[in-house]
Parts: structure tokens; C-alpha cells; sequence
């Protein structure tokens, strides 16, 4: 129907297209455009010498108009790195195709109009490609200054913001861990642009990017219900397909009520927290999808909310951490123990502190950062590896002595070691000190409460 629609005979014989590589599965209608022309040029109503130099993608409706279509961007990135002249696309698609800068976008309305340019490709001009990344704040309708108190809490979410540490918050119910998650993303630094093409390839690739919108520049904030399957998650399917952890990458995954999530769930998170990937395995091929991202927890004490002075409750918080398993435990930075509000701080009128003036010092922390970090291939301490946690974290003799007398009373395993140490190194960035002290080294040990607990 579009090619008669656009003026074109549709051949009067059987046709076989064939779309190569023949063991990769082909789905969606990107395809549409470029089999229209390739038919039109088989059956001799067009000239087909121009076809082969461009990369053709788009979907036809019966009247010839073309709509756009999910992947743009992966496609764009993948044509420039082919050297094709150029990509021709729907011009719905345009702002996010013209996001690669070392290759002419040809923005199209009709398969008429696609036509003529491969006719003559001087009817029409490149769309304008986008060569600079502006920074700019990102504008959030919360702020930390909403929430009264819980100036612990808040600094422990400041160091996990500046040196991208994962972190839990155990607390009883009202006091305030949603609120503080929720407004975790507020004092991260702003995406480079490397983190914005990664993040935009995701969503782009399964037709997530609103309006057809170009660059992503927030970061994302993923918070799924504990009801939510493991496939949904760690991503899965017959056509795998990325889930909540992918879609969290360069962002939050914010995990409330973490016990309620099921076992299976939890387990296998442990692995793409290590990685910052997550390998899914099918009969005919294995798939990696990237995810590094930040986690967020909260959770009650108890399964029934609170955690009362007595001993029988004391065991019931012991019993409902037990579904938590040491290693996914040792994954996680920082631990915060969220205490009641106090009345007077309910009612205090003076203002508490607002994300800008904390992210104004995670800023600075994560600059610290890549400065020491350059030609490592990470940029945050979270990520250091064994090798660099001995080259940058090294300790005088007194904090040498406390974290090995922690690391005695508390029976602390080898990774949560490294995790106090990456904590510390955070502290004294944020701190603007070359070496860790040993009062960081302290305030790092506070924040494995967990481990106290499960001693």
C-alpha cells in the first residue's frame, strides 16, 4: 500500500527479500524503508546505486508517511562506525540520530521524499548534527531541604552520591527513607556525555525515549515494587530484553521494602553489583547489557514495621534480616540506621540544607576523583578494584590499627574491608585530603552497622 500510494507500481510477482545475517532474529518495522526501495530498485522503477551507501531505517504506514522507529541511536553509532555517507530516517528520529557527529542524518517524511534524495541527494540538506554537550542543572520539584532532620542519614547519602557507594537504610516505618531516597538523585553530579549516549542507547533500544526526545541528560531513577519478577529486574525473556537494573544505568535503583523482594530476586542482583553488567544466556546466543548504577535500599527492622525496646523484638529484626544473605550484605557500602524524629526537629522552622549546597561538595569529591583515577577506565572509588584500593588507600599506622581492631570484633569479611576502605577514601575527598586519616577511617566503620548487628 505505500508504494502505490506514493506513486509506484508494486511488482505483479512473487518477491523474496533476504535479510542477512540469517541466524540473527529480525523483529520490528525498521525494516520497512529500506525493503520498499529495495523492491522499487529490484523492479527497476528507481535507480538502486545510491542504496549501499546509506543506512536506511524506518517504518512505512499504508499512505507512504514515514514513523519512527526504536534503536535510532545504536543504529547511528553503528553506521558511522561502517562509514556509510550517511543514515536516512524518519524525521521523528532525526534529534536522536543527530546525536553521532561523524555522520550526514537525512531526515525524511515520506518514502516519496526518501526516494528523491537518492535520486538526487542535493534536494536535501543533513539535519543539524549536535556537536556540543551543554551541562546544565537538572531541575527537580524535591529537595533535600524537605526533609526534617536525619542529618546521619543525609550524610551517609552524601558519600554514597560522591563516590558512588551502594547503601541501605533500616529504619522504622515514617521516618522519612523514602523521601531521602527519592531525593538521592538530586546531589549527584550531572551525566557526561559519554554517560548520556550510554543511557540513551538503552531506552532508545526499547522505545522508551519520550516524545522520541534526543539525549538523555537526567539520570535515571528506577524503583520497582518487591512483587516484581526476577526476569523484570535482572532483564530476560525469549528475546532478552534489559530490565530495571539496565534501565538504571549511570542512575539509582531504588529497592524499598528489600526483605518483602523474593530470595531469587535478591541473589541475583550480586553479580551485576560486581560487574556492572549482566550476562543473560539463551539457546542460540548470550547477551550483555550494562549496569552500573547505584543502589538504594530501605527497609523495616521488623516484618511487622517497628523495632520496640524489648528482647522478643529484637529477635524478630534478627530473624527478618536473616533473609538478607551476608554476601548481597557485603555488597552494599554503607549501612544507615534511620532513627525516630524527634518532635522538636518535626517543628523547627529553621531550613535544612538543600541539595545544591550537597551537590556542590559531591561535585567536587567526584572531581577529586577522576583526576587520580585518569587512564584507569573508572571514575568513581566504588569501582576501585583490589589493586588500586592498595595504590590509593593507603594507611597510616593508628588507622592501620583501628580498622584491623574493627575488622576483629565485628568479623568482618575481606570485602567488607575493601568496602570500609573505599568509603574512607570517599570521606577524605569529601573532605579535600589528600590521605585517608583515621578519623575517616572511623566514620567508614560507623556506617556497617549491619555488621554489628549480625555479629
Amino acid at each position: 500500500s505505500a508504494i502505490k500510494n506514493s506513486g509506484y507500481k508494486y511488482p505483479g510477482q512473487k518477491i523474496i527479500l533476504n535479510l542477512s545475517p540469517a541466524d540473527t532474529k529480525k523483529e520490528g518495522p525498521s525494516f520497512d524503508l529500506a525493503m520498499a526501495l529495495g523492491v522499487l530498485a529490484a523492479s527497476g522503477q528507481i535507480s538502486g546505486e545510491r542504496l549501499a551507501d546509506y543506512a536506511i531505517i524506518g517504518e512505512l504506514s499504508l499512505d507512504g508517511q514515514l514513523q519512527p522507529v526504536n534503536g535510532t541511536l545504536s543504529i547511528a553509532i553503528a553506521a558511522a562506525k561502517d562509514q556509510y555517507k550517511g543514515i536516512i530516517l524518519p524525521i521523528a528520529n532525526a534529534p536522536e540520530g543527530c546525536l553521532v557527529n561523524n555522520i550526514p542524518v537525512f531526515a525524511m517524511k515520506t518514502l516519496q521524499q526518501a526516494i528523491q534524495f537518492l535520486e538526487d541527494p542535493s534536494s536535501h540538506q543533513p539535519f543539524p548534527v549536535k556537536t556540543e554537550f551543554s551541562i546544565f542543572e537538572q531541575l527537580y520539584d524535591v529537595d533535600f531541604a524537605d526533609v526534617k532532620g536525619q542529618t546521619y542519614v543525609k550524610r551517609g547519602l552524601e558519600i554514597a552520591a560522591a563516590g558512588g557507594h551502594n547503601a541501605l537504610m533500616i529504619g522504622n516505618p515514617g521516618t522519612a527513607k523514602s523521601m531521602l531516597a527519592r531525593r538521592f538523585s538530586t546531589i549527584l553530579p550531572e551525566m557526561t556525555r559519554e554517560e548520556a549516549l550510554e543511557t540513551t542507547k538503552i531506552y532508545s533500544a526499547i522505545g522508551a525515549l519520550k516524545n522520541k526526545q534526543g539525549l538523555v541528560t537526567q539520570r535515571p531513577f528506577r524503583s520497582p515494587h518487591h512483587t516484581t519478577s526476577a526476569a523484570a529486574i535482572v532483564g530476560g525473556g525469549t528475546i532478552p530484553r534489559p530490565g530495571e537494573i539496565t534501565l538504571s544505568h549511570n542512575g539509582v535503583l531504588f529497592l524499598d521494602e528489600l526483605p518483602e523482594f523474593s530470595r531469587h530476586v535478591l541473589e541475583s542482583l550480586r553479580q551485576p553489583l560486581e560487574d556492572h553488567t549482566v550476562t543473560i544466556a539463551r539457546a542460540n546466543k548470550t547477551i550483555q547489557f550494562p549496569c552500573r548504577f547505584i543502589l538504594i535500599c530501605a527497609m523495616n527492622p521488623t516484618q511487622h514495621g517497628r523495632l520496640e525496646n524489648n528482647p522478643h523484638s529484637y529477635h524478630q529484626m534478627e530473624k527478618y534480616l536473616s533473609r538478607l544473605s551476608g554476601p548481597l550484605l557485603d555488597r552494599i557500602d554503607i549501612h544507615l540506621s534511620v532513627p525516630d524524629l524527634p518532635v522538636k526537629d518535626l517543628f523547627n522552622k529553621q531550613s535544612s540544607e538543600s541539595s545544591l549546597e550537597i551537590k556542590k561538595r559531591t561535585v567536587a569529591a567526584r572531581q577529586r576523583q577522576r583526576n587520580r583515577l585518569k587512564n584507569t577506565g573508572i571514575s568513581t572509588n566504588a569501582a576501585m578494584n583490589f589493586k588500586l584500593i592498595r595504590k590509593f588507600c593507603a594507611l597510616d599506622k593508628n588507622s592501620e590499627l583501628l580498622l584491623k581492631s574493627a575488622i576483629e570484633d565485628l568479623n568482618l569479611s575481606a570485602r567488607a574491608h575493601d568496602k570500609i576502605l573505599k568509603v574512607a577514601r570517599t570521606i577524605a575527598d569529601l573532605d579535600g585530603c589528600e590521605n585517608i586519616q583515621e578519623h575517616h577511617i572511623c566514620e567508614a566503620i560507623q556506617f556497617r552497622n549491619l555488621d554489628k548487628i549480625r555479629t
